[in-house]
């Protein structure tokens, strides 16, 4: 009952799906539930990546794969309240033109978006579009849902081996999840963010396309676990948000890069290139 009350409050954090009513009466108000509750932050990835891809695979039996894909990404936006994107506008715009640690963490708490965090919200929504599009519809789904977890799983990886940056008892909503969460409960949220993608490569049996996406999606958690600890000397939610977002992209390319290739096994087929849009 414990596991279920945390993966709960992990939807109810981490997603705008609704934890409401009864339900909501039932799991309470209780902020030291936040870190146990990480632990279930890739499976509201798996969850929230399945809901977009049913999303998709409906509207693809009527539309091109393209548009699908536009209101596929819309509604996993919608799904998400758009938190990790946030991260990442907030990230950019702090990381884009500043060097002095205050006025970084000063930057990342201001709610309004600048030029560096609109450019970077940009790029990064038509980077997974023209990602997605170029890769067969087959293999959406399973890119979708791999890619979604795993790369939560890098976030929680950064926050379990950085300090908290804000030294205000007070600051940032990842403050009590930074001050109480353990070592085991960051060990299940990468082993069940891990789960998915080799499960998909055994079920498939293409192991190059995982691999080589899990292994993008490490080297760019890797560099900005790097960047992050030399900027600000440890993390901030808006530094997961960011990490998460550019896991998820390297992952998508990585397994992109090799579909293009044409190393996969065969048993799901990359396209052609007159078939990609």
């Amino acid at each position: 009952m414990l596991q279920i009350r945390l993966l709960l409050v992990a939807v109810q954090f981490y997603s705008r799906l609704p934890v409401t009513g009864r339900l909501a009466q039932w799991l309470g108000h209780d902020p030291a539930q936040l870190a146990p509750a990480t632990r279930y932050f890739p499976v509201v990835g798996l969850i929230v990546a399945s809901l977009t891809a049913i999303v998709y695979a409906g509207c693809g039996l009527v539309l091109p794969h393209s548009v699908a894909l536009m209101i596929a990404m819309a509604a996993g936006l919608m799904l998400t309240g758009a938190f990790h994107e946030d991260g990442l506008a907030d990230y950019c715009d702090a990381m884009g033109g500043h060097h002095d640690k205050a006025r970084l963490l000063e930057i990342m708490r201001d709610s309004r978006i600048g030029t560096y965090g609109a450019a970077a919200l940009v790029m990064m929504l038509i980077g997974r579009f023209q990602t997605l599009a170029a890769i067969d519809p087959s293999w959406i789904g399973i890119l979708l849902v791999t890619s979604a977890s795993l790369s939560r799983g890098c976030a929680v990886a950064v926050m379990a081996t950085l300090p908290y940056a804000h030294e205000g008892a007070a600051e940032g909503i990842a403050k009590p999840i930074a001050r109480d969460l353990s070592r085991q409960d960051a060990l299940v949220a990468i082993g069940l963010a891990l789960a998915p993608a080799v499960l998909a490569a055994i079920w498939t049996g293409e192991l190059p396309v995982f691999a080589a996406a899990g292994a993008a999606a490490f080297a760019m958690t890797a560099w900005m676990r790097r960047r992050i600890g030399r900027r600000l000397g440890g993390y901030t939610g808006d530094c997961l948000g960011a990490v998460q977002q550019l896991a998820e992209l390297a992952f998508l390319i990585g397994a992109l890069a090799i579909l293009a290739m044409g190393i996969e096994s065969g048993a799901l087929e990359a396209p052609a290139a007159d078939q990609i849009d």
